[in-house]
């Protein structure tokens, strides 16, 4: 069974993050969402907001899971047998990054493959930084995040 991991902050998820993984759970028997629980990047939401988010967003996939981490994302496709993982390039800008990212990887487990996903072209600007942005003056999000996420979005602002 090929598994891959698609690791990230995803602060909020997007329709490009969902675009990648969508893709990616037909090229592959199965595939981990693994929401980091990355402090430096200090996020907006909670890891386990995040990780609800993704599971929204992920429900109506059979072969596709959803797990929180916070430790190396090599240790974490060892410990969950995944071989393969996902990263999504939207610009030449984060070609470079990335890169250096899977070739740091491969230092650290020569049994990791990166293969990289370009979101379709309708969802190449959207970051989860823009969502935050966005946020931030309330403004309409609902085209860029898949319609689970703004729901769960406006629930946490009501509350």
């Amino acid at each position: 069974m090929k598994k891959a991991l698609y690791p990230g902050t995803f602060d909020p998820i997007t329709n490009g993050h969902y675009d990648i993984i969508d893709r990616a759970r037909k090229l592959f028997d199965g595939v981990i969402v693994a929401v980091a629980d990355n402090k430096e990047k200090k996020p907006m939401f909670t890891l386990k907001e995040r990780k609800q988010m993704a599971e929204l967003a992920c429900s109506g996939f059979d072969n596709v899971e959803v797990v929180g981490f916070d430790n190396l994302t090599v240790d974490l496709a060892e410990e969950l047998d995944a071989k393969i993982l996902i990263r999504g390039l939207r610009a030449v800008s984060d070609f470079e990054y990335e890169l250096q990212l899977g070739y740091l990887n491969r230092s650290l487990n020569h049994e990791i493959e990166t293969v990289y996903l370009m979101p379709r072209l309708s969802n190449a600007f959207v970051s989860s930084s823009s969502v935050r942005a966005l946020l931030k003056y309330d403004a309409k999000i609902e085209h860029i995040v898949p319609k689970e996420v703004a729901d769960f979005i406006k629930e946490q602002a009501c509350m």
